[in-house]
């Protein structure tokens, strides 16, 4: 359903409908100028040839020094969906099954869909504000787990993990020998503290990318940190599907990385005042949502709403938002995105307290 709301919403718009849309975590804000003339620089200088399906060293290394790892425990992905969907595929393609909490990104899912894999589903509920239970986590897990996922802040309800919850959840895989993918694209740009997987010193795995603290959704760049033997078999994979991520991408990269300080504090009080501004808004339309922790989403509930047919709805009045099922059992949830300008994300939301009014 979330698919089928943005191409439904993008349909609209190239009839010449006005659509806000509030559905994806696509920023609006333009990638800094000094990236897109450090790509442009790459390009002219013919920085355009086949490289490592690994990534580029100097890129990989920089890496290595902020994560406080070897440039041999990283390799660069076309974006962080395909770094986890490639750790998926190594650890699920023989069998067995994944335990993800929810709600989810609806990646996780239909990845494990396309493995033919399990996916235990853990819910999680605003009344816990979110919070994990970790003696149900155990419950889901036998002999056949394979992968835990975490999303850390989530996606889609902004929260960031409590730090003794995820202190128990890799106490857990570690006593059980499971390896854990964290999912932290928005950990950098988050409003609060948020706890790296790579705090640990068990075999776990990372996964980030530039898209979401870089506003370089569309350039295609992530990467993973682990191991050196699951590092070794995603290079692999690359080699026989994309084969390397353009080298002048990863020369933008390099640059913005350089930035990184300067980028994520301009980010994280954009949104942090947009954050503000929704939250008072939608709690003057007595939604219950949990205050958001980072970037990008709100994940509003209202008693009774079917939040498919609300979506689908609310198109017509030229906003576009997620319903909750597409994260899970979350019918009376909707996800909104606060990547618009502030004054069409005010009406936005406006509209849509008018909506579940009606």
């Amino acid at each position: 359903m979330l698919y089928e709301i943005n191409e439904k919403a993008i349909k609209l718009q190239n009839q010449g409908k006005k659509i806000t849309k509030l559905n994806i975590g696509d920023p609006d804000l333009a990638t800094p100028s000094e990236i897109v003339d450090a790509a442009c620089v790459a390009l002219k200088k013919g920085r355009t040839k086949y490289a490592s399906a690994f990534g580029e060293q100097a890129l990989r290394e920089k890496l290595g020094s902020i994560h406080g790892v070897s440039a041999d425990n990283i390799v660069i992905t076309p974006g962080s969906k395909w770094g986890i969907f490639s750790t998926m595929y190594l650890t699920l393609k023989q069998g067995g099954n994944v335990v993800i909490p929810t709600p989810y990104w609806t990646a996780y899912g239909l990845a494990a869909l396309s493995l033919c894999a399990e996916a235990r589903l853990l819910k999680t509920d605003l009344d816990s504000n979110w919070k994990v239970d970790l003696e149900a986590l155990e419950e889901l897990i036998d002999d056949k787990t394979r992968l835990i996922i975490l999303n850390n802040p989530s996606n889609p309800t902004s929260k960031v993990m409590d730090e003794k919850i995820v202190d128990g959840i890799v106490k857990i895989a570690h006593d059980k020998n499971i390896m854990i993918l964290s999912d932290e694209v928005y950990s950098k740009i988050s409003f609060v503290n948020t706890k790296s997987i790579l705090n640990y010193n068990n075999d776990n795995i990372l996964v980030t990318g530039f898209s979401k603290m870089f506003t370089m959704t569309g350039w295609r760049i992530g990467y993973v940190v682990a191991n050196e033997n699951l590092i070794t078999k995603i290079g692999k994979l690359n080699q026989i599907t994309f084969s390397n991520v353009p080298v002048f991408i990863q020369d933008a990269a390099l640059v913005a990385l350089d930035m990184q300080d300067k980028l994520t504090n301009e980010i994280r009080e954009i949104y942090l005042n947009r954050a503000k501004m929704a939250s008072k808004i939608l709690s003057d339309a007595k939604l219950e949502f949990s205050n958001p922790d980072a970037p990008f989403y709100v994940f509003p509930k209202y008693k009774g709403l079917d939040s498919e047919k609300f979506a689908l709805d609310l198109l017509d009045a030229g906003v576009a938002v997620a319903p909750g099922t597409s994260f899970g059992d979350y019918r009376e949830h909707f996800r909104i995105s606060l990547t618009a300008p502030e004054n069409d994300l005010r009406d936005a939301l406006l509209k849509i307290c008018k909506a579940v009014s009606e």
